[in-house]
């Protein structure tokens, strides 16, 4: 009999503290109206100075939980996407286990830039059909703010903070992961294309690199743009052969929360109306690994995505990495 990996809890959580398009102005070289046209962004959440991605984590693993009606103790493994990890090691995932309380699963973390969540997805649904594990909890959490550089409006105007989490359990019926796909070009490594140059063994911390700040974020945004309307139709498709599925049959796409003019790229080449692609990149800016599974989480809680539906999530980030999958909730 068929094992699937199915999705039986979300939750996300974003910071209080909101950064407007408006509040930037006065912080760099920018205006409401150029962030809004080139990228629909008109707010982002702001972790406080004293936060981790692990407490982000935490909360949107709870909210997971509960929505799941499960005991911290059910779960076997816990993976976290995130490329802003509370510490290169310990892992992230070891500091959610503790906060989480669940002592009986293993932990690590997940690096895939803002394909984390999905390559998490990926991951987790195999294991679960391996028979090995029954009960995964798998977060994508990013804490931006603290490796931005507040001169560069080419970057600082497009990232935000905030976590989310789903539960994936083991089930005989169809439904939860029916296909995914991930996959990477090493030739688009350049971390001044999307990346973060300096704190790795290749060029440590020294008073060189802060003094230059290599320790923030660099990106060549048309570049990115590009490669980010090409390659995420492809994944999306891949994604839909695998399932047997066409367009017509999904009710909702959920695209990466990195640009609004991407997002509609990619429902256009898909062919799959507006009403059917779900949008908060305006409230949250890009929030790397964790904006598939916040947008997911809301629209559950919004009812935009109810039980049964056929939901589509693809994204891409630096790497470059790409990932899509079928859900049926």
């Amino acid at each position: 009999m068929a094992r699937y990996a199915a999705i039986t809890g979300t939750g996300s959580y974003v910071p209080d503290k909101i950064l407007t398009n408006f509040a930037l102005e006065k912080m760099v070289n920018t205006s409401d109206e150029w962030i809004r046209q080139r990228t629909g962004i008109v707010e982002r959440r702001i972790a406080d100075e004293d936060m981790a991605t692990s407490d982000l984590g935490i909360r949107a693993a709870r909210q997971a939980i509960k929505m799941a009606e499960i005991d911290p103790l059910d779960i076997d493994m816990i993976i976290v996407g995130t490329v802003t990890p509370d510490a290169l090691f310990p892992s992230t995932a070891c500091y959610v286990q503790k906060g989480i309380g669940a002592k009986k699963a293993a932990a690590f973390d997940l690096s895939a830039a803002c394909a984390g969540f999905i390559y998490g997805l990926d991951l987790a649904d195999g294991m679960i059909k391996s028979g090995r594990y029954d009960t995964i909890l798998v977060i994508g959490g990013e804490i931006f703010n603290k490796i931005l550089d507040w001169s560069d409006r080419g970057t600082c105007v497009l990232f935000g903070d905030g976590a989310g989490a789903a539960i994936l359990q083991g089930t005989d019926e169809p439904k939860g992961i029916l296909s995914s796909y991930i996959g990477s070009d090493g030739d688009y490594s350049d971390v001044n294309l999307l990346g973060m140059p300096a704190g790795g063994s290749r060029m440590p911390p020294s008073h060189e690199t802060i003094d230059q700040k290599l320790h923030t974020i660099k990106m060549r945004g048309r570049e990115v743009f590009k490669l980010g309307v090409r390659i995420m139709p492809e994944a999306a498709q891949h994604a839909l052969n695998l399932a047997g599925l066409t367009v017509d049959d999904i009710d909702l796409l959920i695209p990466h929360q990195a640009n609004m003019r991407i997002i509609e790229a990619v429902g256009d080449r898909l062919g799959i109306p507006r009403e059917k692609v779900f949008v908060n990149v305006d409230k949250y800016g890009n929030t790397s690994a964790a904006t598939t599974i916040i947008a997911l989480d809301e629209a559950i809680r919004e009812e935009r995505a109810k039980p049964g539906d056929l939901v589509l999530m693809v994204t891409f980030g630096a790497g470059l990495t790409w990932g899509s999958t079928v859900i049926r909730l």
